[in-house]
């Protein structure tokens, strides 16, 4: 039997599809304050919801032992509980449902040996970073069940751009399998996009940190900060010391996300540009021109997100403009490597 053939590419193509599904039902349990709405870990069990009168309520009086019960939500009723316990629940029976899609082929692919063996070490640091993320998931839950009713912006930024780590290397692997044939490699060029990749990565972990920290609320105007301030005072006198405003301060967060948009912009227009001096094959032609499309998209849904004050619907739309941005980024990278 052929190894690596379309049915492995497939396979990873579905995977990637899974995960862009699995982070946008995260954007909105997220933007729906919905996440702490199950605050125990059941990997079996917690696939069926409550499915009567008294699992509910069971499931109810369970929250209403935590903080964000305590603090902010004490007036919720029942039928409140259901609707952010819906989008949680969704959350987390996706990934299981993923662990499933990745491990099981892997097994059979294995087993009937359709796999190289540089395929097979690929997908076991897939099923690794998938475990791993289903870790993190937890790891960030917990966080918000002790004193502060709200999870730890830096597991949230871990949880969130392993996810988008772990797409974008499935994705490669399927473009490994797609495209077989070697070229001759313009490495100062390729180099450029790999520093565009790990520009727009900080810039994921800093969009974590903006929603981990609710810092899309405030300063909601563009392309200056409140009262018309290019650096807002608030952005370096809200923590100490000064440096602790840029990574765990609203508005200094904020104030950096902004700043890196820009600069993740601008590196993707010098991209770009410099392409259009080269000899392009058909594939890097299409990379480079979606590249500039979509990182155009992701700036105006920023841009909106904070005029707007981040309804969920934007919210959502930003953090699929990343994904697709990401995706970009990475198979214009692969044109570019192999």
């Amino acid at each position: 039997m052929k190894k690596d053939n379309k049915k492995v590419i497939y396979w990873l193509l579905a995977g990637c599809i899974l995960i862009f599904i699995m982070v946008v039902v995260g954007g909105i349990t997220r933007l729906t304050h919905s996440g702490l709405s199950i605050s125990n870990y059941k990997l079996i069990s917690g696939t069926i919801p409550p499915m009567n009168d008294v699992e509910w309520q069971t499931a109810f009086d369970l929250y209403k032992q935590y903080p964000e019960y305590q603090k902010l939500n004490h007036q919720f009723t029942l039928q409140d509980f259901k609707d952010i316990y819906f989008w949680e629940w969704l959350h987390r029976v996706i990934g299981r449902f993923i662990g499933l899609v990745f491990l099981l082929p892997f097994l059979y692919f294995l087993i009937t040996k359709q796999l190289t063996k540089p395929t097979i070490k690929k997908a076991i640091i897939l099923l690794g970073l998938g475990a791993f993320q289903g870790f993190l998931g937890w790891y960030m839950v917990k966080s918000g069940l002790v004193d502060n009713p709200d999870v730890s912006h830096y597991r949230l930024a871990a949880h969130l751009t392993t996810a988008f780590i772990t797409f974008a290397y499935t994705f490669w692997v399927a473009l490994d399998l797609m495209f077989l044939s070697k070229k001759e490699i313009n490495t100062s060029f390729r180099n450029l996009i790999r520093w565009g990749l790990v520009l727009l990565v900080i810039q994921i972990i800093y969009g974590a940190f903006v929603a981990g920290l609710d810092a899309g609320f405030i300063h909601n105007h563009w392309p200056m900060m409140s009262e018309g301030k290019f650096i807002h005072e608030t952005v370096y006198i809200e923590q100490n010391p000064v440096y602790k405003n840029f990574i765990q301060g609203k508005s200094g967060v904020q104030f950096v996300h902004r700043i890196l948009a820009f600069v993740v912009l601008g590196f993707i227009i010098s991209i770009f540009i410099k392409s259009k001096k080269m000899s392009l094959t058909s594939y890097q032609f299409k990379g480079v021109n979606i590249l500039l499309i979509m990182v155009g998209i992701q700036f105006l849904l920023g841009v909106f997100a904070i005029l707007l004050q981040v309804p969920v619907w934007l919210g959502v739309a930003h953090q699929i403009g990343a994904f697709f941005l990401l995706s970009a980024i990475t198979f214009t990278l692969h044109r570019f490597s192999k």
